[in-house]
């Protein structure tokens, strides 16, 4: 997220810009631009996919880019989101609408300030039930729940670790299927 492409706007400006990149967000008014994420990334975002997949109890688990309207200077593209069946977050045609009960960020060189700083201010403020930041190179994750409106760190966990996550009932998320050594290349 390197490029702050306008000034402050709402996010009705946002969503009416007839030339947005697909990879913009808007965080408290600032429009932000992404460098396409690189194949590392996109493969820890897939693994991340595919376990919540099967670890959900019910509802939809997206994939960016997906618009995440949250308020009106607020439309971020979480990497991943699971959306609870019931819950308080909206499928619309075009974007969900307000918190879901997951968001996992994995992190890229360009936006491990935002997605530690700012999304996570933004996550808790909007009440996502739990918030996980992952870093693929390092192959950990750092996971948060909410507890009484503020996010309580649940721990750090390393490749060959798993967790219990509060948000999905209590299931059991083991990162030794997320962290895989990445297929060697054909050249």
């Amino acid at each position: 997220m390197s490029d702050l492409t306008r000034p402050h706007v709402t996010a009705a400006e946002f969503l009416a810009l007839e030339d947005r990149d697909d990879l913009a967000q808007l965080l408290n008014g600032d429009i932000l631009v992404a460098p396409p994420p690189i194949p590392h990334h996109q493969r820890t975002v897939g693994e991340f996919y595919v376990e919540l997949r099967q670890l959900i109890p019910n509802g939809e688990v997206f994939i960016a880019p997906i618009e995440l309207w949250l308020d009106e200077e607020n439309i971020p593209q979480p990497d991943v989101v699971w959306v609870a069946e019931g819950g308080r977050c909206v499928i619309e045609e075009k974007r969900l609408r307000g918190a879901p009960e997951l968001i996992v960020e994995v992190l890229s060189p360009g936006t491990a300030r935002i997605d530690k700083r700012d999304k996570y201010s933004l996550y808790e403020r909007h009440g996502v039930t739990e918030y996980w930041i992952a870093a693929p190179v390092e192959e950990f994750v750092e996971v948060y729940a909410l507890v009484e409106g503020k996010y309580t760190y649940l721990g750090t966990f390393g490749p060959t670790d798993s967790f219990i996550s509060p948000a999905l009932g209590g299931r059991t998320v083991d990162l030794s299927r997320i962290f895989r050594s990445p297929r060697a290349s054909s050249s």
